[in-house]
């Protein structure tokens, strides 16, 4: 029976090297499709278990990333932030409780479970006091597009958010005019018959302007609010049914200073990672920041994440935000592939894996990579004439691969591209 094992293993080798060989001959293949010879294609899949690259096409070449630069944020969450997000810092100075922020997303957003910060300064006896940062983020990251203000997907920056930093107004069949919430927006809204959408917030300020509802569907729409200290405590004052004051200058003899937890930390990245939400991956970077710093600005908590944590990637991205909405971003596939190996090194497959869309089941690939069990679980990012997905590829061995898929520059929509990538990353599935 011994001298089996050599033959054994010796077959379990050729059978590995011939699918590998029947794989790159595919791939090959396949990346001479007519979409990528009008694109700007860039792949690499990789075998942690063999340590080996089956396969690469440009993954030494920069891209826009666009919301795959979320893995980047999910991973420097994962490095400094606990189990449970700080929901607000406090100390108590005689009759007053002074409280401030720590960028924490979850007050009263409706798309996070309900923040623990919430009862805490509802059942607090004393006078609520509001301290604002001294330095304060910019509302926008760099590079973002200042005319999508108005869209849901680029809420402003803060160090106290509140109800996810927007309103949603919605219509009902009947009615000319939206029902707010919150509800102190209602005093907002102005009629506009020549408005060029539902409901269009002017630029500077919290005038929301309305084109008068003559549908027989109801309609909803989130618009972000313009950000201030003033609003902020006004919001949180209505919910509370208490005032909340503000302090303008920072009292000198704060002492044990206190911490507040709000929820736990994958209710935030599996809604960040599943529904790409650019708010939460924002939040997360000055939460990052304010952790490791007084300070909650996301350039500090990037730097430190590069110089401390991912020195060793194999070309150092250009990371500028938490989202992914800036161009600013690049990075390359195979920084991409290492990302993902150092994740997977902190997180078990299980728990990570619930946490990214999976193909055919859940978040934004929900439609995409269908098969009775799912063999993708990836993030995507997409931003005109860019779409990138990386992440996690079952094969029907059972082996578990890491791949990025990124291309740029195609002049159509991304249906055909992403057609095409589903076959490749398919085949890969089938064959290795």
């Amino acid at each position: 029976m011994k001298h089996l094992i050599p033959i054994l293993f010796s077959c379990l080798f050729l059978i590995s090297c011939s699918s590998a060989k029947k794989l790159n001959r595919q791939l090959s293949q396949q990346f001479n499709a007519e979409v990528f010879e009008k694109s700007f294609t860039g792949f690499m899949v990789y075998d942690p278990g063999k340590k080996k690259v089956l396969f690469e096409l440009n993954s030494q070449k920069y891209f826009t990333p666009a919301s795959n630069i979320k893995l980047l944020t999910f991973y420097a969450g994962l490095k400094v932030l606990e189990d449970s997000l700080p929901a607000l810092k406090y100390a108590v100075k005689n009759d007053s409780l002074v409280f401030w922020g720590t960028g924490d997303p979850s007050m009263l957003y409706s798309d996070l479970p309900q923040s623990k910060a919430v009862s805490f300064l509802k059942n607090r006896k004393e006078i609520l006091q509001y301290l604002p940062p001294v330095f304060t983020e910019e509302h926008f990251g760099p590079g973002w597009a200042w005319d999508d203000y108005n869209s849901y997907y680029s809420v402003e920056r803060s160090a106290f958010p509140i109800y996810g930093n927007y309103a949603v107004f919605e219509f009902f069949p009947g009615k000319p005019f939206p029902v707010s919430s919150p509800a102190i927006f209602k005093r907002n809204l102005i009629p506009h018959q020549e408005n060029s959408e539902r409901i269009r917030r002017t630029l500077e300020k919290n005038t929301f302007l309305y084109k008068p509802f003559t549908e027989e569907k109801r309609f909803t729409q989130k618009v972000p609010f313009k950000y201030s200290d003033e609003l902020f405590a006004e919001l949180l004052g209505d919910t509370l049914q208490k005032p909340v004051e503000i302090l303008k200058i920072k009292p000198k003899d704060l002492s044990e200073t206190k911490t507040i937890y709000s929820i736990a930390s994958d209710s935030l990245y599996k809604q960040m990672l599943q529904q790409s939400d650019n708010f939460l991956a924002e939040q997360t970077l000055l939460m990052v920041a304010g952790k490791i710093s007084d300070s909650l600005k996301t350039d500090i908590a990037i730097s430190h994440i590069l110089d401390q944590h991912l020195q060793d990637l194999p070309d150092k991205p250009n990371w500028v935000d938490g989202s992914g909405l800036s161009r600013y971003n690049l990075i390359t596939p195979r920084s991409m592939v290492f990302l993902l190996q150092k994740i997977a090194e902190i997180m078990p497959s299980q728990r990570l894996f619930s946490l990214l869309p999976a193909g055919g089941r859940s978040g934004t690939i929900k439609n995409s990579y269908l098969a009775r069990e799912p063999y993708i679980f990836a993030k995507t990012g997409t931003l005109r004439n860019n779409h990138a997905l990386s992440g996690f590829l079952r094969t029907k061995s059972g082996k578990v691969l890491i791949f990025s898929f990124m291309n740029a520059n195609y002049p159509d929509s991304s249906a055909e591209i992403k057609k095409q990538m589903e076959l490749i990353l398919n085949g890969i599935h089938e064959i290795y």
